[in-house]
C-alpha cells in the first residue's frame, strides 16, 4: 500500500512538473511577442511570475518544470547551446532563490498583510531577479550576441522584465487560486465591477496614446478604486491589464514612448509599470489587513457580549444585587 501511494505521489508530481513546463512555455511565447532586445529580452516576462507562483503554491518539487520550460523557450533563440544552458540555469535559479527568501521571511501567499506585499516587492522581485538578469545579460555579451556597450541596457530590460513579471503576474495567479464566484453579490456590485473595468481600459488607452506623459497618472485613481472596493481580487487584474496596454504602446513607440531611444523608453515604461504594481499590490494589502483587523475587533466584541449575557444576577461573580443579604441587614 505504501509503495502504491509513493508511486501515485510521484506520478502526480511528474504531471505537475509537465504542466508547469507547458504553461511556462506558453507564457514565454506571449512575452516574446513584445521583445525589445535580440528577440528574447522583453519589458514584461510573464514566465518568471508564473514560476514563482507555482513554487509558492506547489512547493519546490516543481522546479524541474521551470527548468524544462525555460529550456524549451531558449533552445531555439539562444546564441549557442552552452549559452542556452547557462541562461536556463539563471532563469531557474532566480525564482527558486526568490521562493526560498520569501519562505524564510514568513511570506503568506494570501497577500493579506502589508508585510507580505513588501516582501514580494523587495525579496521576490527586486532581489531574486538580479540573478537571471545578470546571468543572462553576461552570457549574451560573452557569446557576442550583444555588444559590451549594450550590456547595461540589456541588463535593465531583462531585470525589469523579470521583476515586473513577479509584481504583476504572481499576485494575479495567487488571487486567481482563491477566487470564488460571488453567489450573494448584489447587482450593484456587478455594475461597479463592470464600470471599474471600462474605466481602467479607457484611462489606460487614453494615457498610453497621448504624447503627454503626465496623462499616465490617469490610471492611478482607477487602481485606488479597485484596491479599496475589491482588494487584491480587483487590484491584481487591473494592474496586469494596465501594464500590458502600456507595454504594447511602448513596443509600438506610441504615445509618451514616441521619439525615445530604448533606454529612455524603458525608464518611462518601467517607472509607470512599477508604480502601477506597487500602488495596486501594497494598497490592496493594506486594505485587506485593515478589514481583517476590523473583523477581529468585531469577533472580540461579540465574545464579550456573550460573556456579559451569561453573567446572571445573583451569581457569585455579580455585584450590586438589591436582593442580597447585605442589603437586607443594612
Amino acid at each position: 500500500m505504501v509503495h502504491k501511494e509513493e508511486v501515485r505521489d510521484h506520478g502526480i508530481a511528474v504531471l505537475w512538473i509537465l504542466a508547469v513546463a507547458a504553461v511556462y512555455y506558453g507564457a514565454a511565447q506571449l512575452g516574446l511577442l513584445q521583445q525589445l532586445v535580440r528577440g528574447q529580452v522583453t519589458p514584461l516576462w510573464p514566465p518568471t511570475g508564473l514560476a514563482l507562483a507555482a513554487l509558492l503554491l506547489l512547493g519546490l518539487r516543481v522546479w524541474p518544470g521551470i527548468a524544462l520550460g525555460a529550456f524549451l523557450t531558449n533552445v531555439s533563440i539562444g546564441p549557442t547551446p552552452l549559452a542556452v544552458l547557462v541562461i536556463v540555469a539563471g532563469n531557474t535559479l532566480a525564482p527558486v532563490v526568490a521562493y526560498l527568501l520569501l519562505r524564510r521571511a514568513g511570506f503568506r501567499s494570501e497577500l493579506d498583510r502589508l508585510r507580505d506585499g513588501l516582501l514580494l516587492v523587495f525579496l521576490g522581485a527586486l532581489t531574486g531577479m538580479l540573478i537571471s538578469s545578470t546571468v543572462g545579460s553576461s552570457v549574451l555579451m560573452l557569446s557576442g550576441a550583444v555588444t559590451p556597450g549594450a550590456f547595461w541596457s540589456t541588463w535593465s530590460v531583462w531585470w525589469t522584465g523579470d521583476a515586473m513579471g513577479v509584481l504583476v503576474v504572481t499576485p494575479f495567479l495567487l488571487v486567481l487560486r482563491r477566487l470564488r464566484w460571488p453567489a450573494r453579490a448584489r447587482p450593484a456590485r456587478w455594475v461597479e465591477a463592470v464600470a471599474l473595468t471600462l474605466c481602467a481600459i479607457a484611462a489606460t488607452v487614453l494615457a498610453t496614446q497621448s504624447r503627454s506623459s503626465s496623462l499616465l497618472f490617469l490610471v492611478f485613481p482607477v487602481l485606488i478604486w479597485a484596491a479599496f472596493r475589491f482588494q487584491l481580487a480587483g487590484a491584481a487584474p487591473c494592474a496586469l491589464g494596465v501594464s500590458t496596454l502600456a507595454i504594447l504602446a511602448a513596443t509600438r513607440h506610441a504615445g509618451p514612448f514616441a521619439d525615445q531611444d530604448l533606454f529612455a523608453s524603458m525608464v518611462t515604461l518601467q517607472a509607470f509599470n512599477g508604480s502601477t504594481a506597487l500602488v495596486a499590490l501594497l494598497l490592496a494589502a493594506v486594505i485587506a489587513e485593515r478589514n481583517e483587523t476590523h473583523e477581529e475587533i468585531k469577533r472580540v466584541c461579540r465574545r464579550l457580549e456573550e460573556m456579559v449575557a451569561h453573567i446572571e444576577p445573583g451569581s457569585p461573580g455579580s455585584t450590586g444585587n438589591p436582593g442580597s443579604p447585605g442589603d437586607r441587614n443594612g
